[in-house]
């Protein structure tokens, strides 16, 4: 483990003093990784200075010309690290503080996919991973029906490591023999639901994945997933969700569900985000029928 070629990858996007800290955390590990490849997606604010001014050892800033989105960004960060030979990548945002340990508690674990969990500033466990990820039953409105954060109290209540269906791209490792077989990212999903299809895909090629319950994280906001589904954030969440569906729904019925969530949304607009949203659901439907098929690796 110890001779392994550890890469961090971040994304990043007009958050610069998050940035920093976040930084400030890397610099401050008891296990230093070998580079921090940080993919600035186009940022207008002061990011490039503050990656100018790291002294952070390793670190090689990518400066995009467009924003790719959380998905581009990863993806183009996978692949430089992938392409210069690293073991092992460690995917985070950034928003996150790893505690000093977290790198070095992720390599002693057995596996080839594993997260890191979540804590808040007040130290509570706010890891969203996926216990379940229902992509069977058709009656699963929402397909996440169990969460770690949901199930345990506290991190200190979860065993040592606890089996996972999806990740998020914040603390999350991943050794380069996943990568060998099932390929980088989708950046077209641009932003969510590109890691849950990442997860997928290496589930199904047979690795599993798990949250090391004592690499720890710390996360500098608050979670804010109820985005306005009638504004531009809700049109990919409903389309990236309903490419998910497409993908990889075990059924008729649940590949079937997107056009049944997009006719609940229609109808019920009135009384909920009114046209926008209705317009949002229904490109989100045609453009994520579109999107239905895996992209060549």
């Amino acid at each position: 483990m110890s001779a392994e070629k550890v890469a961090v990858v971040v994304v990043t996007y007009n958050r610069a003093d998050l940035l920093r800290g976040m930084l400030d955390g890397l610099a401050g590990l008891d296990r230093a990784p070998d580079a921090v490849f940080v993919v600035d997606n186009a940022s207008t604010d002061h990011t490039r200075e503050v990656l100018e001014a790291s002294a952070l050892p390793g670190l090689v800033a990518i400066h995009t010309t467009d924003n790719l989105g959380g998905a581009g960004g990863f993806r183009l960060g996978l692949q430089t690290a992938y392409g210069q030979g690293y073991d092992v990548m460690w995917l985070m945002d950034d928003d996150v503080i790893p505690a000093p340990d977290c790198l070095s508690v992720l390599l002693a674990a057995d596996g080839c996919c594993l997260i890191a969990v979540r804590e808040d500033r007040s130290g509570a466990l706010v890891e969203k991973a996926a216990l379940r990820f229902d992509l069977r039953n058709p009656l699963a409105i929402r397909p996440k029906t169990a969460s770690i954060d949901s199930t345990y109290p506290d991190r200190a209540a979860m065993p040592t490591t606890v089996e996972v269906e999806n990740v998020a791209f914040e603390g999350f490792l991943v050794r380069r023999e996943v990568i060998d077989r099932i390929g980088l990212p989708d950046a077209s999903y641009f932003i969510f639901y590109d890691d849950v299809d990442f997860a997928i895909r290496a589930r199904r090629a047979g690795f599993a994945i798990r949250a090391v319950r004592d690499a720890v994280l710390v996360r500098q906001l608050d979670f804010d997933q109820q985005h306005d589904l009638a504004g531009w954030k809700g049109y990919y969440m409903y389309r990236n969700l309903f490419v998910v569906h497409f993908r990889y729904g075990e059924n008729p019925l649940v590949r079937l569900k997107p056009v049944l969530i997009a006719l609940a949304v229609v109808v019920l607009s009135p009384l909920r985000g009114g046209r926008a949203e209705a317009r949002n659901v229904s490109r989100a439907l045609r453009d994520g029928w579109r999107m239905r098929s895996l992209p060549g690796r």
